[in-house]
């Protein structure tokens, strides 16, 4: 008999859901917590407090929305055959415009426009209640309707210009690849990681923000002080103009070798009135830098990208596959996207596990500020400036999966101004949250600086 591999991927999916569903549960109860973690008190005012409980709580309740309307959507499309029903259609509109049919990746990109068009739809709706409700609610939102239209015109233009080549390249290499089809594979998304961690910065990002110097002044020679001392190659210090789409404030690094850049946006300097508590923020930063994490992420990720390649290769032609989810045909596409679905298991224990390192990279990079002499200035600038909740990447597509580190870099969000939530149910934290919570990083950091005196 047939493995019913379908079936299971379906039911290990609601399985999950209903799991994470009671973590969300137990985090809704630690956010519904009428005071303060004792860590805090004294630190945060009462009045923000409040404001950040009413902000975790609206986002937490759309959250149950958002989730329960995605797995219904997510088991119908597997569980009624829709996916192949849909790569069927996709195919058969392809001869009304001159097109062949037969033609693997015209009819994968008429299957992935179709795909994106679906998905900007019902996404479309959730994306505009978080926008224009839930963040102008808390006075976060800083778009207008006709920006945040703009920037997914924008967006979805980009999709057709990069999507193209880069699906007609990795259809190729997998009809071409042969018993080495694993490694081609794998060479090829290194490069292209490469390819789009330089022109990011450079072509795309300005096509949505405006990057400027940082002023001369004091914050400037201190963080270029900073760099020098611990022959950071710092090439240049932008501010982006954030406060155009949000009251958020972040600051990242990126940059090859020895081209080095340091972004701060606009709303982390108006927020943060003290410049050493920014700088203390940037020793951090540079203490993942200092302490080769950015490199171990790196190679972690090619090291598990190269074995899911290397998985795909094994079952890319299972014909007992493609059959359960509905195929009597073996796309390139629809195998990538099926196999994705079948790891999920293997990779929600992969993503558990990166956060735990995460988390203990985020310890050391505290641990080497504290010890640079930052710890009076990073234990306020921490009050303010907490790590975004950055949940793990189960539920991403197989290109994301492949291409993440390409959002490796830090990012910051301000605890007390953009109001993070301050209580954390410690099960919901270590399994969806890549960082430690504020007050465990504070208590770290009173431990580091006793060792440091």
């Amino acid at each position: 008999m047939a493995i019913p591999f379908m079936e299971t991927v379906v039911g290990f999916m609601i399985v999950m859901y209903i799991f994470e569903t009671y973590l969300d549960l137990r985090q809704l109860t630690a956010l519904k917590l009428p005071t303060l973690p004792k860590t805090l008190v004294g630190v945060i005012s009462q009045e923000k407090f409040e404001k950040s409980r009413a902000y975790s709580l609206d986002k937490s309740y759309f959250h149950f929305v958002h989730e329960f309307v995605t797995i219904l959507m997510d088991s119908a499309i597997l569980f009624f055959g829709i996916l192949p029903w849909f790569w069927k259609i996709s195919g058969a509109v392809l001869p009304r415009l001159g097109l062949d049919p037969e033609n693997e990746i015209l009819h994968t990109l008429s299957f992935l426009a179709g795909v994106m068009t679906w998905s900007q739809i019902t996404d479309l709706p959730f994306s505009l209640y978080s926008t224009f409700v839930i963040e102008s609610r808390h006075g976060f939102n800083k778009q207008t309707i006709w920006m945040f239209i703009r920037d997914m015109i924008k967006g979805t233009l980009l999709s057709v210009i990069l999507g193209p080549p880069i699906v007609a390249a990795i259809i190729f290499i997998v009809q071409k690849g042969g018993p080495y089809l694993a490694i081609y594979l794998w060479a090829f998304m290194f490069i292209l990681s490469l390819v789009m961690m330089t022109i990011y910065p450079v072509l795309i990002a300005p096509l949505f923000n405006k990057f400027t110097p940082l002023p001369d002044g004091d914050l400037r020679e201190k963080i270029e002080k900073l760099a020098s001392s611990l022959k950071f190659p710092l090439k240049k210090l932008f501010v982006v103009d954030g406060s155009t789409r949000s009251s958020h404030s972040n600051a990242y690094m990126y940059g090859f070798f020895k081209n080095k850049r340091i972004v701060l946006y606009d709303t982390l300097i108006q927020q943060c009135k003290n410049e050493d508590e920014i700088v203390a923020v940037i020793a951090h930063e540079l203490g993942h830098w200092k302490l080769n994490h950015t490199t171990y992420s790196f190679i972690a990720v090619q090291i598990l990208a190269f074995l899911q390649f290397g998985g795909y290769t094994l079952v890319r032609n299972s014909t007992d596959l493609f059959r359960s989810f509905g195929f009597d045909t073996q796309p390139v596409l629809i195998g990538l996207i099926i196999f994705q679905h079948t790891v999920i298991p293997l990779q929600h224990l992969v993503s558990f596990g990166l956060n735990l390192v995460s988390r203990a990279f985020e310890f050391q990079a505290d641990a080497f500020a504290v010890k640079l002499g930052y710890a009076k200035d990073l234990r306020p600038a921490l009050v303010k400036l907490q790590v975004r909740e950055d949940k793990n990447r189960n539920k991403e597509c197989f290109f994301d999966f492949c291409l993440h580190y390409l959002k490796s870099f830090p990012v910051w969000d301000l605890q007390e101004e953009n109001l993070s939530a301050m209580n954390t149910d410690p099960l919901y934290s270590a399994y969806h949250y890549s960082h430690p919570p504020l007050v465990e990083r504070l208590r770290a950091i009173d431990g580091d600086e006793k060792k440091t005196d």
